[in-house]
């Protein structure tokens, strides 16, 4: 019957949204490592689930480009290179500048903080900037890359264009599983990880998008910077340990 086919789609389009969810979140963990392999069945036996909706979420965790498919081995989490991070800065920062100079420009889509009927989503973006900005100070990492996804895509999201927002989230999302291999060297985080986001608000409330251009400038540099140092220092401890076997 159409109301049990479309009850049944549903259900099996938002099991696989959970599990996609889950899987992502495990490999932003470090839970899941790059370049681990597995296959569909091993997925759908640990979380119990039929293998379909298995396939389709790690489907679209490979076009997110988080995963890579391989025909004859299953699939196997993606390893970025420093040089992938920095592409990924690079389209970030082109996607953010975009959004800034449509501010400039007036753009009718924005919707001003300060307007009565965006009062509860600008109070909800300041929200997620605090908690994101007390997780980077306190150096948790996870609570710190589940607020700054949503302060980022809730930010976005009032440039009025949905397109953009679900763009900008794809690449935050991709730069947070290549940061995170390198991030999670480090035992104690404190003072490293990036804490402006009330102050990027802030500016936008203000419509002062070149105090938010240098805050998003700064932070690009200083995220690059970490990375680049923790790959070179990882690159030589390997290189150390080749070379004392």
């Amino acid at each position: 019957m159409p109301g049990s086919t479309g009850s049944g789609a549903v259900t099996r389009s938002t099991l696989r949204q959970q599990i996609a969810d889950a899987l992502r979140d495990e490999v932003l963990a470090g839970r899941l490592k790059p370049g681990q392999e597995f296959t569909v069945k091993e997925i759908a036996e640990q979380y119990g689930v039929s293998a379909t909706p298995v396939r389709e979420a790690l489907v679209d965790l490979a076009a997110q480009g988080l995963l890579e498919a391989d025909q004859h081995r299953g699939f196997r989490v993606h390893e970025y290179s420093v040089a992938d991070y920095r592409g990924i800065i690079e389209a970030r920062s082109l996607v953010v500048e975009g959004m800034f100079t449509a501010l400039d420009l007036g753009h009718k889509g924005y919707r001003d903080l300060h307007e009565p009927q965006v009062a509860a989503t600008a109070a909800g973006v300041r929200r997620r900037a605090e908690e994101a900005q007390r997780a980077a100070r306190a150096g948790d990492l996870t609570v710190l890359i589940g607020y700054d996804l949503r302060f980022w895509r809730e930010l976005s999201a009032l440039f009025g264009n949905p397109y953009l927002a679900d763009f900008l989230h794809r690449l935050r999302v991709q730069s947070w599983v290549c940061a995170v291999q390198h991030l999670r060297l480090l035992t104690d985080l404190r003072g490293h990880l990036w804490a402006r986001h009330t102050e990027l608000v802030d500016a936008l409330s203000r419509r002062d998008t070149g105090a938010a251009r240098s805050i998003v400038t700064s932070y690009n540099a200083h995220s690059l910077a970490l990375i680049e140092r923790l790959a070179d220092r990882a690159a030589g401890e390997r290189g150390a340990g080749e070379g004392a076997g």
